[in-house]
């Protein structure tokens, strides 16, 4: 995981998401400022263009495994930041949204122990770009050093097809299939721990 950088609310958001959501949940006299009753749904007013004005901004880029997804794969999710379920005022607010694949966003539900890509920093989580494996920074903080590792397992982010991807991404690299730049736009996590490693 790499860091993140908020995007600004596109101009259409409010009517076409946020007010729509308001008014629903008015509707129906669900409590803002507490977890949603069990069974609730709300509607999801975060996909469509919402979903794909994400997608364009933050360039088709996972929030979680810093990789590029094709926008016509249907992989593409919305991720709230603040599970929705916990606190429905963030459920139609753009500044609680993430760029997710959908394995990432069902990995993550609404659990509280992901570390939020927009307040991680680069390094935090490290790659031995040999294997592709994530382990925390060594010199972080203990207590920093634990949250990293509860958002690696949480994710799954050692599954052996992940760590295959990115030493592919850096293997290709490596033997000169593919430019730095290249790297950078569709694996820029294995790009910025080669930066970090001098190795690029």
């Amino acid at each position: 995981m790499i860091r993140v950088f908020p995007q600004g609310e596109p101009v259409s958001f409010d009517a076409r998401v946020r007010q729509k959501g308001l008014a629903h949940m008015r509707a129906k006299g669900i409590d803002l400022d507490q977890p949603l009753p069990s069974g609730t749904k709300l509607p999801p007013y975060w996909r469509g263009d919402c979903l794909r004005d994400l997608y364009r901004l933050h360039g088709g880029i996972c929030a979680y495994l810093g990789v590029f997804f094709e926008e016509v794969t249907g992989a593409g999710s919305v991720d709230h930041s603040i599970a929705k379920s916990k606190w429905p005022r963030d459920a139609y607010e753009w500044d609680n949204y993430r760029l997710a694949c959908r394995a990432m966003n069902t990995k993550k539900r609404d659990f509280s122990d992901v570390l939020d890509p927009f307040c991680v920093e680069n390094g935090w989580f490290q790659l031995n770009l040999s294997i592709g494996s994530v382990h925390p920074d060594p010199a972080l903080p203990l207590a920093d050093r634990d949250r990293v590792m509860e958002t690696i397992k949480r994710l799954d982010l050692n599954d052996p097809a992940i760590n295959r991807m990115r030493a592919k991404h850096y293997g290709e690299y490596a033997r000169g299939g593919i430019d730095a730049i290249h790297l950078k736009e569709t694996s820029p996590f294995v790009w910025h721990e080669a930066v970090r490693q001098g190795l690029l």
